[in-house]
C-alpha cells in the first residue's frame, strides 16, 4: 500500500472519530438533576404579573427579584394553587393536576447545549384542543433585550390579548414587545421539532438553534434530549420551558418560572462541561 493511501485512510478513520466525539450523547450519569416544578398558570399574564392590585410581588419585581426566588421554597412552589384554579384566574377549567415536578440536566460541549427533561405527564386536563399530539415539550431562550426576561422567563411573551386568553383574538400568538426569544419545540406525534422564535410575533420555523430533539415516551414518563448550539462559554442564560399534557393547546399549559443557565458562569443551573 502507498505511503498517500496510508495517509487517506489514516485521516479518514481521524474525521471519523472526530465526528463521532462532536456529536456524541452526554454521559447523563455525570450531569446534576434539579426538579423544576411546572404549574398551570392560568390567565395571569404579564399584564397580570406587574399590576399591584392582582399581584402582591410586582415590589419584589421592581427591585429585580425573580419570581423563582420569591416562588420556589425547597424545590415546591409556595402559590396558593386553589387561588389558581378558581374561575378568577381559570375561567374555563382548571386541569386536575395543578403542578408536577420535571427533572432538568443541562450539559455541553465546544459545539452545543443539551437539555434533558424527564417527567410523567399528567392526564386530566381541562382542554383538549390539540387533538394530534398528547403531549408536547416547549424551551425558550430569551436574550439580554427582553425587559425583566431574567427575572420572568417566558411571562413575557404571554399577554392579554394573545389566542385562548378570555375574549382574545384567535389569531395573535405570543409575542414580545422588546428583545427576542429562541424556541424549540417537540412535539410527541412523528417526533416532530420545531426552531422557531418569538418577537414581535411567534413563528415555529425560521430558527437559528440547530435545534434537535431525542427521546419520547417510555413506560409511563417521556424522556427528551434537546440538542441546540451553544450560546458560547461564560453566558448566563435565562430560560424557561412548558409542556402541554393530555392534547392540551394554547394557555392550557403546564409552565415553568423563569431560570437562567449557567454556561461556565454563574446561573440557576450550572451546565456540566464535558
Amino acid at each position: 500500500m502507498s505511503k498517500s493511501i496510508v495517509q487517506i485512510a489514516v485521516a479518514g478513520v481521524l474525521l471519523a472519530l472526530g465526528t463521532q466525539a462532536a456529536i456524541a450523547a452526554p454521559d447523563w450519569s455525570k450531569v446534576p438533576k434539579r426538579d423544576i416544578q411546572v404549574f398551570h398558570p392560568g390567565v395571569t399574564a404579564m399584564e397580570w404579573i406587574v399590576k399591584k392590585s392582582d399581584h402582591s410581588g410586582t415590589a419584589g419585581l421592581r427591585k429585580g427579584e425573580s419570581c423563582v426566588g420569591c416562588h420556589e421554597e425547597k424545590g415546591n412552589l409556595n402559590f396558593n394553587m386553589k387561588r389558581m384554579a378558581d374561575k378568577e384566574l381559570e375561567p374555563k377549567a382548571a386541569p386536575k393536576t395543578m403542578n408536577f415536578p420535571v427533572s432538568v440536566q443541562a450539559a455541553s460541549d465546544a459545539a452545543n447545549l443539551y437539555i434533558r427533561l424527564s417527567f410523567k405527564a399528567p392526564a386530566g386536563g381541562a382542554d383538549k384542543g390539540d387533538k394530534d399530539n398528547e403531549v408536547k415539550a416547549t424551551l425558550l431562550f430569551g436574550d439580554a433585550k427582553v425587559p425583566q426576561g431574567a427575572q420572568v422567563g417566558c411571562w413575557a411573551t404571554c399577554h392579554t390579548d394573545a389566542r385562548t386568553m378570555p375574549g382574545a383574538d384567535e389569531k395573535k400568538t405570543k409575542y414580545t414587545k422588546e428583545g427576542a426569544y429562541e424556541l424549540i419545540q417537540w412535539a410527541s406525534k412523528g417526533n416532530k421539532v420545531s426552531d422557531g422564535s418569538v418577537t414581535t410575533e411567534r413563528k415555529m420555523s425560521g430558527g437559528s438553534t440547530g435545534a434537535k430533539v431525542e427521546g419520547g415516551k417510555s413506560g409511563d414518563g417521556y424522556t427528551l434530549t434537546f440538542t441546540r448550539k451553544n450560546p458560547g462559554e461564560g453566558k448566563t442564560v435565562p430560560f424557561g420551558f412548558a409542556i402541554h399534557a393530555d392534547h392540551a393547546s394554547g394557555r392550557f399549559h403546564h409552565v415553568s418560572m423563569g431560570y437562567t443557565l449557567g454556561i461556565g458562569a454563574d446561573g440557576d443551573i450550572k451546565v456540566t462541561k464535558q
